[in-house]
């Protein structure tokens, strides 16, 4: 795999030495991870747009819109949007942000495009572009999860993008649900841990039930969980900790849900993430399905991470 590894790294090197980064009227926080898959971005960036929004600033998310055929066009991620013309992730973002959302392969120019629909918009969040170096940032966060640098080489040697080294040219380095002092190079580090939230029904947003009621009621039940994340595992480990039951399905991340993949049995329920719901929210679910719930997640982000990012805006140019 040497061979391999030598060919992505000096790819990676030409990208970054021909990219021309273009710098938008407003300061651009960048969220992203080293490691392949997700590690926690969408949670963290939610939570950034909800403490700036407190701060007092109007901020707006610009992201790649991954599994969406964009092409070279950008696109406003609207509420009768779809995860197939937008993405899973963007789709959520719009959801649960109320924050303009914008999707592009370029996010500089998703980013352009969202200012003149938004020009109430005084910071951009960018999740998942860390290695997108065509978008000039004033403020970078690396996120990790409980899988950390897993061997420490770069793909496909190991699961790195990028050097661990780059996290010298990071602001804040934040571990998901995990301590990332050990290899944060130096670098300002924050633990961010995930809260669940109540369950609410697939088809009807506003039924809602506590964790705790919910897993007396499916005792005993035909219970499956699926997860189409980066870390399914992480899904199924906090369902065990509420106290639920259930089969576990993983499936890969974005995947493209198909009503027959949920055919589980007669009188099935089924539980699933957020990201998950706003793919099967568009299936005709089969009969067999009686019920299906959704678990959102919030991060809890630590004041004094915030407090580094507003000071760090507070300070640009731009801003």
């Amino acid at each position: 795999m040497w061979p391999a590894q030598l060919l992505y790294v000096g790819v990676a090197a030409w990208r970054k030495w021909r990219a021309r980064p273009q710098r938008l009227p407003v300061p651009v926080v960048v969220v992203g991870n080293l490691v392949v898959g997700g590690a926690g971005k969408t949670p963290l960036t939610l939570a950034l747009a909800e403490n700036l929004r407190a701060r007092g600033w109007h901020p707006g998310i610009v992201s790649r819109g991954y599994g969406a055929d964009l092409g070279a066009a950008v696109r406003a991620v609207h509420a009768t949007s779809t995860a197939a013309e937008v993405g899973d992730e963007p789709r959520l973002l719009a959801q649960r942000s109320a924050c303009p959302v914008w999707v592009g392969r370029a996010r500089a120019a998703a980013g352009q495009a969202l200012l003149a629909a938004h020009p109430e918009v005084d910071v951009l969040l960018c999740d998942d572009g860390l290695q997108h170096y065509s978008l000039a940032r004033d403020v970078e966060i690396a996120v990790f999860d409980t899988r950390s640098a897993g061997n420490g080489w770069r793909l496909p040697l190991g699961p790195l993008r990028e050097p661990l080294a780059r996290l010298l040219t990071v602001d804040a380095v934040v571990g998901n649900g995990c301590a990332v002092e050990g290899f944060a190079a130096q670098r300002p580090a924050f633990t961010m841990p995930l809260q669940a939230q109540d369950f609410y029904a697939l088809g009807a947003p506003e039924k809602r039930c506590s964790a705790a009621e919910l897993s007396v009621q499916l005792a005993g039940k035909n219970v499956h969980a699926i997860a189409g994340i980066g870390a399914p595992q992480r899904f199924f480990a906090s369902l065990r900790a509420l106290g639920f039951d259930f089969v576990a399905h993983p499936f890969p991340d974005h995947h493209a849900y198909l009503a027959a993949e949920l055919d589980f049995g007669a009188q099935s329920i089924l539980l699933m993430t957020e990201k998950d719901a706003v793919k099967c929210a568009a299936l005709v679910l089969p009969a067999a399905l009686a019920a299906a719930w959704v678990l959102p997640v919030s991060a809890v982000l630590p004041p004094a991470l915030m407090d580094l990012i507003v000071e760090k805006l507070r300070g640009c140019s731009s801003a």
